[in-house]
Formats: structure tokens, C-alpha cells, sequence
């Protein structure tokens, strides 16, 4: 299929995800996980830009490599959209990695549901939003949030089924990094034996509100991994201390989060932790309304 565009390039920020509260619901005979999540972009970016060239898809990775080109999820994503539309197009992706992997921040799931929205854009739209999130399904669980680009949403089956929330409000995140890398599949093996429960009943007005995350955040991956790793519980448990209202690890980790109403207050209990604790890279970021639109250019 030739798509005819007047597009030479694309360019979109992949930003970052905190998980808001993280249930485990039950495992299936498959050895997936079925799981109730409430995703938030956060204003952490891989940036991802693609050129259309002459030749093959390619990609280059500056910053932390994650292996061979093929199994790079930007690069898979590509391939899938490509072969989709049965285009001839050659593609180049530059990904310029911010997100540390192995944080439960998405990274690799954000660079590639920022691809398939922006490779969309570069081949001229062949590709309806809802197959798209179709293909970003087959991709990963965290993907097809990112391919539906909204900011915040509540997520349960393996992650793929979503509905859309609110943009938040006043929600100021310190994002705590620690020179650490959790393996996902590692942390869900060492979960504690799961006994199978139904999905909440949730007001998805209510859901992510302040005083609802007070009362309900959660991550049922906390208590295994902080077994082995006590000093990411640690970092938890300092940031609750300088007045977070939520304190949270993200996803399977390392990662970990705090929420406060005010960015003076996040910025203050940044400069304090960051003293004290030289080894963890403490950054204050934004919950986003949505994610950055990707942009062309001729």
C-alpha cells in the first residue's frame, strides 16, 4: 500500500507513567496476571523522532540500549504499523532515552505507543485509533495506554482494557529513582500466593481525585519487592514523611512517588531527600491533562 504524505519527519515526547494504586486481581492459567491500575503520565519524556528514508526501518538508541534492534519495543511497534498497511515506506527512529528501565516508569511501552501514534502521523493516517490500540495491545500491557495518549487512566484485565478518567488535578509528583532495576517478570514471580477477587467497584469521577488516592493507593507489588530490595521502602517511607499525601512505589519498581497539592511542597521535600540520599535522583514532575501530540514536519 503507498501512502502518500507530504511529511518528511515526525517528532513526539514519550513521557513517563506512575501507577496510582496497583492491584493484582488474580493469575491466569496462562501464567498473565489480571490486574486493576490507575495510569498517570507524568512529565518524564523519551523523545522519539522518525524520518522516512530510503531504505529499511532502522533505529538508533542513544542513551541505555536495551539489546538487539529487533526486540526494541519502538522498533517492533513500527514493524507492526509498517506491515499493518503493507507500506514500502523506509523509516529511521532516533530514541533518546530519559526514563531509566527498570523503574516501572513504561519507558519502553511509552516509546512504543508514541510510535505507532507518530508513525500514524508520518504515513498519513492509514490506521483507525481503535485498531491501533489493537496493535499496541499485542505489543505489551502497558502499550495501548500510551497509544490512546490521554492523561490518566483506570486500567484492568492485563492492563489493556481502559477507560478514561479525568485529568487530575494539583497533583505535583517527586519521582524518586534509585540505582536500582526490577525485573517485571522477576517481581511477579516472587508475588505472594494470589487469591482470586473481583474488580472494584470504581466512580471513575471520583477515581484519582486527592482525597480518594489518600484513602486507596496501593500496590500489591510492594511488600515482595521490598523484601529485596528494604531501601527502596526506605526512600517510601522518607518521602511520606516530608508530607506527601500519597507515597508510593510505581509498577513492579524500583521506582517510587510521592503526590503533593502544592509544587512549592514537592520542590521543598526534593532539596531535603536529595541531601541526604546522593545515590537516588530526585526530580519533581507534573501529572499531565494529556500526552504531547506528535508533530510533523514537511
Amino acid at each position: 500500500m503507498e501512502i502518500v504524505t507530504e511529511l518528511s519527519s515526525v517528532h513526539v515526547r514519550a513521557p513517563a507513567k506512575i501507577n496510582l494504586f496497583l492491584r493484582i486481581l488474580s493469575r491466569e492459567g496462562t501464567g498473565y496476571h489480571q490486574i486493576e491500575t490507575l495510569f498517570a503520565a507524568v512529565g518524564l519524556y523519551d523523545e522519539v523522532h522518525l524520518e522516512r528514508t530510503q531504505g529499511e526501518l532502522s533505529v538508533d538508541v542513544v542513551g541505555p540500549a536495551l539489546g538487539p534492534e529487533e526486540e526494541n519495543l519502538a522498533y517492533r511497534a513500527a514493524r507492526a504499523l509498517i506491515a499493518e498497511v503493507d507500506s514500502k515506506a523506509g523509516v529511521h527512529i532516533r530514541l533518546t532515552k530519559h526514563i531509566p528501565t527498570g523503574a516501572g516508569l513504561g519507558g519502553g511501552s511509552s516509546d512504543a505507543g508514541a510510535t505507532l501514534r507518530a508513525l500514524n502521523v508520518l504515513l498519513g493516517g492509514p490506521v483507525a485509533d481503535t485498531r491501533l490500540l489493537e496493535l499496541a495491545g499485542e505489543l505489551g500491557s502497558d502499550v495501548p495506554f500510551f497509544a490512546l495518549g490521554v492523561g490518566a487512566a483506570l486500567a484492568r484485565g492485563r492492563g489493556e482494557r481502559l477507560v478514561t478518567v479525568p485529568a487530575l488535578e494539583d497533583v505535583h509528583v517527586l519521582l524518586a529513582l534509585p540505582p536500582v532495576s526490577v525485573s517485571t517478570a522477576l517481581a511477579y514471580r516472587e508475588l505472594a500466593p494470589i487469591t482470586p477477587r473481583e474488580p472494584s467497584n470504581l466512580d471513575v469521577h471520583e477515581v484519582g481525585r486527592s482525597r480518594w488516592l489518600v484513602e486507596h493507593a496501593a500496590n500489591d507489588f510492594e511488600p515482595s519487592v521490598f523484601r529485596r530490595f528494604p531501601e527502596l521502602e526506605e526512600v517510601r517511607d522518607a518521602i511520606a514523611e516530608q508530607g506527601a499525601s500519597v507515597a508510593r512505589m510505581t509498577g513492579s519498581g524500583a521506582a517510587v512517588f510521592g503526590i503533593f497539592q502544592e509544587r512549592a511542597a514537592a520542590e521543598s521535600a526534593r532539596a531535603s531527600l536529595a541531601g541526604g540520599r546522593q545515590d537516588v535522583r530526585f526530580t519533581v514532575v507534573e501529572a499531565l491533562a494529556s500526552q504531547p501530540e506528535p508533530e510533523g514536519r514537511s
